[in-house]
């Protein structure tokens, strides 16, 4: 992993691009394969880090031990190239924190500048014979892209709704049993979207929120009161925007908590000013595998059933 010393160093991981991005498969972006991809790399001896300590380094993909020094050597171009992506293609300025090689190509963790406000990826195609970086060729997943800034703008029109459910889990991380994930760690391995330290929010069925998705693209500066108006509230379904929390132990001898645990859910089902959406909850112990920023384990507890909040 590299970050960038001038810009970068301001710097949710994302599992499913263990398996590189070109092989992607865009459909599968609901809870349960969310959740399968968090348990595909347990942290190991080796790799395992305090969460708190962790920021995304020793993170890695695939085959990607040449392309990323060939990244390295060429992340002023990436940067430019990535910038110049996404304020062409998505009418978005971002800001460029991790380049991570993979096969025949390098990953370009951004963030978005304001609002909608979220994390994404784009991909560069390296031709590791010729040790250059194609960034003319620079693609990103439709898909994920599109996910990540209507999860975006779904956060910027419920800010409210939003900003309950961050003091609650602010007030958790207070009383100092539990903590989430690093900023400089959803900076440098991100592309979850709309993510916090605590949680990320997916979207299986976009009707609702797709009249809000073609606004913002017709007018970037769109008011959030304008976008709200565009928001189809009858064809919404909790059950199809999913709010992903993760929670770690504080203590790096504690193992995850039962009553702890319960108490959330049962805080969580009480909650009536939180935002709309189909709830799952994972809390770990204290430890994240640094290559594949993954905190799941045999001893993590998990929802099975979630909460829906309509």
């Amino acid at each position: 992993m590299h970050t960038k010393t001038k810009i970068l160093l301001c710097s949710v991981g994302i599992s499913l691009m263990l398996g590189g991005c070109s092989g992607m498969n865009s459909t599968n972006n609901n809870q349960d394969s969310e959740k399968a991809k968090e348990t595909q790399a347990a942290p190991s001896g080796d790799t395992a880090v305090s969460v708190q300590d962790y920021t995304g380094e020793g993170y890695a993909l695939p085959y990607g031990k040449e392309t990323d020094k060939i990244a390295d050597e060429n992340l002023d171009q990436i940067e430019k190239a990535a910038i110049k992506f996404f304020q062409e293609k998505y009418k978005t300025d971002i800001m460029v924190h991790n380049v991570v090689g993979a096969k025949d190509e390098a990953t370009v963790f951004v963030e978005s500048k304001g609002e909608p406000h979220f994390y994404t990826y784009a991909v560069v195609p390296i031709d590791e014979l010729e040790k250059k970086v194609m960034t003319e060729k620079i693609w990103a997943d439709e898909f994920q892209v599109e996910n990540a800034i209507k999860g975006g703008l779904y956060g910027m029109i419920f800010k409210e709704e939003f900003k309950q459910l961050d003091d609650y889990l602010d007030s958790l991380a207070a009383e100092g049993q539990v903590t989430g994930k690093t900023k400089e760690a959803i900076q440098n391995v991100g592309g979850k979207g709309f993510s916090t330290p605590y949680y990320f929010i997916s979207i299986a069925d976009e009707t609702a929120i797709q009249p809000v998705y073609e606004l913002f693209m017709k007018n970037p500066d769109e008011s959030a009161e304008n976008l709200r108006k565009a928001f189809e509230d009858n064809s919404f379904s909790a059950e199809n925007l999913f709010i992903n929390i993760q929670l770690f132990m504080a203590d790096t001898n504690a193992k995850p908590d039962k009553k702890l645990f319960d108490q959330i859910i049962k805080d969580l089902e009480e909650m009536t000013s939180i935002p709309r959406g189909s709830y799952s909850f994972v809390l770990n112990d204290n430890f994240i595998d640094k290559q594949s920023s993954s905190g799941m384990k045999d001893n993590s507890l998990d929802l099975l059933d979630d909460i829906i909040k309509e």
